[in-house]
């Protein structure tokens, strides 16, 4: 398979990648964002499929500046792409060709693609959106433990977490800005763990977070990272749980691309209604992903859950509801109460 060439805005990536650039679009960014528009048609009518469904596994970006006037509303955000501004990333023309073409877009990497303009257009042409970055090993197991040790009146007080990997993700990631990019999808998502708890924590009061990534290239793909929780427990006591895992970090990631892009199909096809309204889809960013990716996009004003079993619950009750089944809350009240029984007398009823 010959990629199709694509974006290379050397602002937003490594400098180290500039050799791998080879296959890139020339011309302005709304041009890019043309070219890439008809890919898409050209795609789907080449191929004959029903449905196109975009899912972004290129290099970590930088994050973009927000800035009021150029990508804080939908109109900004389309002029600011026939300016060729600089704060408009290639993952954010990825994400507004689809939009404008009726596609779903996922993001599987940490930088903010989706801009407040972004997520307007979404809103605005009723397409489906979610992100951000794939969720595979080191955050996925990090989302579990915390959950466990605050439910179970553990406070961590330090999450330290330590990666080196030598793929080209490494490489890129061995440049700050990347890095910060990375930094802070695997930093947050421990917040709203943290926030359930207000006996453990006041107000304010949050654990010691920090994330190291180290680009070593004779390890190849296989991913080591190493974590420490260090938390206090009855009367003062002070408690460290370590981790060492090894693996193979693409054979993580690609079966939740996979994943990703049937749930979100899937998602193409449910509407729903409230009693007395006509059926509609579910809200443009489709939060319902939130299982699969480190930083869970949400539509404005709702909370990020990053605990996993509440994301893998919401995700299979949508679908229970689907097939009429009633939500699963575990409370199995009838194996909990004293059922009824017939009182034996001498006549047997």
């Amino acid at each position: 398979m010959v990629p199709l060439p694509s974006i290379y805005y050397p602002d937003f990536i490594a400098a180290n990648q500039s050799d791998r650039a080879n296959n890139v679009l020339k011309g302005s960014k709304f041009e890019n964002l043309e070219h890439i528009r008809k890919d898409i048609r050209d795609f789907k009518e080449a191929t004959g499929v029903d449905k196109v469904v975009v899912c972004w596994s290129a290099n970590t970006e930088r994050f973009a500046e927000l800035a009021r006037g150029v990508n804080d509303t939908a109109d900004n955000l389309l002029n600011s792409i026939k300016e060729s501004h600089p704060e408009v990333s290639p993952s954010t023309i990825f994400a507004v060709a689809c939009i404008l073409e009726g596609v779903p877009f996922i993001n599987g990497s940490p930088q903010n693609t989706f801009v407040p303009g972004a997520i307007e257009l979404a809103e605005r042409h009723k397409v489906y959106i979610g992100g951000d970055d794939f969720k595979s090993g080191q955050t996925k197991i990090k989302s579990v433990l915390v959950d466990f040790l605050v439910g179970a009146g553990i406070k961590p007080l330090a999450v330290t977490s330590y990666n080196h990997l030598g793929n080209n993700d490494g490489k890129n990631l061995s440049s700050a800005s990347q890095f910060r990019s990375k930094e802070i999808s695997k930093s947050n998502v421990i917040d709203d763990m943290v926030a359930s708890n207000s006996i453990l924590y006041k107000e304010g009061e949050h654990p010691d977070h920090t994330v190291v990534i180290k680009y070593v290239p004779s390890v190849g793909d296989s991913k080591r990272a190493l974590d420490e929780y260090y938390s206090e427990i009855f009367m003062g006591g002070r408690n460290t749980i370590a981790i060492h895992n090894t693996c193979e970090d693409s054979l993580l990631a690609a079966p939740l691309i996979l994943d990703l892009v049937i749930l979100t199909e899937l998602m193409t096809r449910i509407t729903y209604r409230i009693p007395g309204e006509n059926f509609q889809p579910f809200h443009s960013v489709l939060s319902i992903l939130s299982y699969l990716l480190k930083a869970p996009l949400v539509k404005t004003d709702t909370p990020v859950v990053n605990a996993l079993f509440r994301q893998r619950v919401a995700l299979e009750n949508i679908f229970r509801a689907c097939v009429g089944l009633p939500a699963q809350n575990d409370m199995m009240l009838e194996n909990r109460i004293w059922s009824p029984v017939r009182n034996k007398t001498s006549d047997g009823c």
